[in-house]
């Protein structure tokens, strides 16, 4: 059975207190992973609203995902969806920062970590970005600088939870950190459409370069999304901004495609 939690019960991991910590003490000394038992998989899905599955209506990719590694490995895969609809990605590391939070638990007892997250550092430059008045990066030069800290973080801070206890560590990309498609084409002018493009572009750029750096594997969702041959529109919701069940189970498909076979058996992921 997959259980999706948004919550975590008590029982999800062991929290051990040191005696003589202090608030400045790190997580690393706070949160020590239980172990997982025996043939279980646990996964915690870390991101914004496209993980949460927002206007969608369906389950979700993180819960597919879950599924299909069910059935592929035929062991027992416990998913955690910690989706937050808006979150940035000082907003992520924030929570992966706040001692005993939900996000900081399940982390720490997760041994598959899908991660997607960026998106929304951008959003106060949507206006300028879509309207095709900001066609260059110096305008999100700021915003870029801090995502691009933020995910070596992020990334840092899950080693940490976990304590080197074998990790594999999915980053996505994505398809468009605005809107697209039919939706896009109707808001958006052409030179903001190329605008926005090239951000997702660089965007994916970045968060893959930080995922090679750590030995986590980056996972495409441009590519497969854009290249669609029945046109993007197909696999988005209504709003143009997040995937529709078409699109959820495209990410699960592609998420599951760069599972190792056998999981991670070294601290980094490897494999």
């Amino acid at each position: 059975m997959i259980h999706h939690l948004r919550r975590l019960g008590t029982g999800l991991l062991l929290v051990a207190l040191i005696a003589g910590l202090t608030g400045a003490d790190t997580i690393s000394e706070v949160v020590r992973p239980a172990p997982v038992p025996a043939g279980q998989v646990r996964v915690v899905a870390l991101g914004d609203s496209v993980t949460s599955g927002h206007n969608c209506n369906c389950a979700a990719f993180p819960a597919m995902y879950g599924g299909l590694l069910q059935d592929r490995t035929g062991a027992a895969v416990r998913v955690d969806n910690l989706g937050v609809s808006g979150l940035d990605s000082t907003g992520l590391l924030q929570s992966l920062d706040r001692r005993n939070s939900p996000t900081e638990v399940a982390t720490a007892a997760a041994n598959v970590v899908l991660l997607t997250i960026g998106a929304n550092d951008f959003g106060g430059r949507h206006d300028d970005i879509t309207s095709g008045r900001c066609t260059d990066s110096d305008c999100v030069a700021d915003e870029f600088e801090q995502l691009t800290t933020n995910i070596d973080r992020i990334f840092d801070r899950i080693h940490a939870l976990r304590h080197g206890q074998p990790t594999t560590i999915l980053a996505t990309g994505y398809w468009n950190v605005f809107k697209d498609g039919d939706v896009a084409r109707r808001a958006y002018t052409a030179p903001g459409r190329a605008a926005a493009d090239r951000l997702t572009v660089r965007t994916n750029d970045a968060i893959a370069a930080a995922a090679q750096a750590d030995d986590a594997t980056y996972v495409d969702i441009y590519t497969p999304f854009e290249d669609n041959a029945d046109d993007i529109t197909t696999l988005l919701a209504s709003d143009g901004d997040h995937p529709n069940a078409a699109g959820h189970a495209l990410i699960a498909r592609l998420l599951l495609a760069a599972t190792p076979r056998q999981l991670a058996t070294s601290p980094h992921q490897g494999g």
